[in-house]
């Protein structure tokens, strides 16, 4: 607990005001996104405020030595074990759905009224069975990203890695290797994707080959890749199956591409983002789009490095606003598509975002959705372009500087 760690400064403002509470603070994310480092930052800070590191348990079942830990007895004994007195303890479990059954013994330290208790998973899972239903009202779920492009350049500096001056290049850089706090570590490009590929194949023998409802392993890779290779797109569930019995001659049925897609989105590899009707104010059944938990994984099963700006910068704002509790859809106007529509309580913004507008015809086509909605709510552009447009009342944000600057909408 003594190793230094960068510290993700958001989320511990986030999860700070529960730290003496009875509320279960649940961490969830993808695979090496920073969940167990939190933790000691979490654990440093409750040092550093006073309280006794006697106090503090911490519990990582991943790691030698608590790796036979898979049942309730054997966790709530070694738990048991690191309790020296009566006073109130903090305690930490990480990956803590390694124990089938694990949301008993949370509940019962729980319901002892001394503790304050922080748990970790690799997925969402872990808030589907007992804990949810157990514990309605009674935890509070932080879900963290990979690196965000401002973490990404502190955590550089920290590291001591030297920070380019050109903060372009360091933006590419960061397009191209995605947010896995990890890959800071490493210089060269091929250790980086070794490193990423490792990743995403932990994800899929932890988190994804073990689900009981996959039972053709061959298909679900190839809808898999076709996700990820489709990030941003716009799709439906009939086009998908329309797609693979065409063009790769496999017939899937409706039911198992929902399962297949439900559990990439529960081992936080991808996200769905539904579509919105601006004029109705509903959400729209039928197309999505999905995005990526970071672009690592894309770049990472393609041989192709190139950058193609238009979803990768739309997945960059789509994370970066969703780790801020933006509630985030693809907008629909009449026939027109607003990138993201994002919603906090009734106050709506409308986003687009492109590589740039410096010519005439793509200005045109970016801003023609926002001549279409007919109420006052805020507009963004988003594009990497130096020279910003005033135009109509659309607020216009280089997205690098935005994200630098930890601005919100």
């Amino acid at each position: 607990m003594n190793q230094k760690v960068y510290t993700r400064q958001y989320y511990i403002d986030k999860i700070r005001g529960f730290y003496h509470s009875d509320l279960i603070k649940v961490i969830t994310g993808i695979r090496r996104s920073g969940k167990s480092f939190f933790l000691l930052s979490v654990m440093e800070e409750l040092k550093k405020t006073g309280v006794n590191e006697k106090d503090i348990i911490y519990l990582n079942l991943d790691k030698r030595g608590y790796r036979r830990i898979k049942t309730p007895d054997a966790l709530e004994a070694a738990i048991e074990d690191l309790i020296t007195d009566d006073d109130f303890k903090y305690l930490f479990i990480d990956e803590v759905q390694n124990v089938v059954g694990f949301e008993e013994v949370v509940n019962g330290f729980r319901e002892d009224g001394n503790f304050s208790i922080f748990i970790t998973g690799s997925n969402s899972y872990l808030l589907s069975g007992e804990l949810a239903t157990k514990l309605t009202g009674r935890y509070i779920e932080v879900e963290m990203f990979t690196l965000n492009f401002r973490e990404y350049l502190e955590m550089k500096a920290f590291l001591g890695k030297k920070v380019k001056e050109n903060k372009m290049e360091e933006f590419n850089e960061y397009l191209r290797f995605g947010g896995f706090p990890k890959t800071l570590e490493f210089d060269d490009p091929a250790d980086k994707d070794t490193y990423i590929a490792e990743v995403i194949k932990q994800i899929l023998e932890k988190d994804v080959v073990r689900h009981k409802k996959i039972r053709n392993r061959f298909v679900f890779d190839k809808v898999m890749t076709y996700i990820i290779n489709n990030f941003g797109a716009t799709v439906s569930i009939g086009g998908i199956a329309e797609y693979f019995e065409k063009c790769e001659h496999i017939k899937i049925r409706t039911e198992t591409l929902n399962n297949y897609l439900k559990i990439l989105e529960n081992a936080k590899i991808i996200y769905k983002c539904p579509r919105f009707d601006v004029k109705s104010k509903k959400s729209l059944r039928g197309e999505q789009k999905y995005y990526l938990a970071d672009l690592g994984i894309y770049f990472s099963r393609n041989v192709d490095a190139r950058i193609n700006y238009g979803p990768v910068l739309e997945n960059i704002v789509y994370t970066y606003l969703s780790a801020k509790n933006y509630k985030i859809s693809v907008g629909r106007i009449g026939k027109l598509e607003c990138d993201f529509i994002t919603r906090v309580s009734d106050e709506y913004r409308y986003i687009q975002v492109a590589m740039t507008i410096m010519s005439e015809d793509t200005e045109q086509r970016e801003y023609k959705p926002f001549t279409m909605i007919r109420d006052n709510y805020p507009k963004f552009l988003f594009t990497i372009d130096t020279l910003l447009q005033k135009r109509d009342g659309v607020i216009h944000k280089n997205i690098v500087d935005f994200i630098s600057n930890n601005e919100n909408i």
